[in-house]
């Protein structure tokens, strides 16, 4: 199923609510724009808070990625899926990114700690070993895009999508630094 296979429904309300894992600008949250672009994108820190929020009756659905090209299966979040018998509306790959930003006036030589989401790092592993920046595993792409916003240290950046950079005021440093030119990951729409 694609994107454009999931028109809005005609006697659907104004908005449906939609959690995902992740800050703001996250990969989860420009995932959910594209699929239900009508729908309320809510942002939570963990895939286990995404699903409860479902489960709860907080949010009507729940996006979720499940899989990565790259590195396989996105745990824990692949197992909490498995293990939560909620229905699946969408199946939708969709092209994954990562863009290291800093600070306006950061330089890549003055660089010395980058952090991200550890399955970000992940996918951008073979790249970061030519940097010799010290990583730092943070909860969310977008998350750790924010903080280096918040922190105004030009000494610090984050790995995370481009519209992360949009939404902190961020500076992108250098675009691409996944270790695969096709890296995708695979995201279910759920429903309880």
């Amino acid at each position: 199923m694609t994107e454009t296979d999931t028109p809005r429904p005609t006697d659907a309300p104004a908005y449906s609510r939609v959690a995902f894992q992740g800050a703001l600008g996250a990969f989860s949250h420009e995932a959910c724009l594209a699929l239900r672009p009508w729908d309320k994108p809510i942002p939570h820190a963990t895939f286990a808070e995404a699903l409860e929020a479902l489960t709860t009756g907080q949010c009507d659905m729940a996006l979720i990625p499940i899989e990565n090209s790259t590195i396989g299966p996105v745990e824990p979040a692949a197992t909490l899926v498995r293990e939560s018998g909620l229905k699946v509306l969408a199946d939708v790959w969709r092209p994954i990114r990562h863009a290291l930003m800093g600070i306006n006036g950061a330089r890549m030589a003055d660089l010395r700690t980058v952090e991200s989401h550890p399955i970000a790092l992940a996918q951008c592993a073979g790249t970061l070993k030519a940097m010799p920046l010290k990583i730092i595993e943070h909860f969310d792409t977008a998350g750790a895009a924010r903080d280096v916003a918040e922190a105004g240290d030009p000494t610090r950046a984050a790995i995370a999508p481009v519209g992360a950079a949009e939404v902190y005021g961020l500076s992108i440093l250098r675009n691409d630094l996944q270790d695969s030119s096709d890296n995708q990951t695979r995201f279910l729409l759920l429903s309880a």
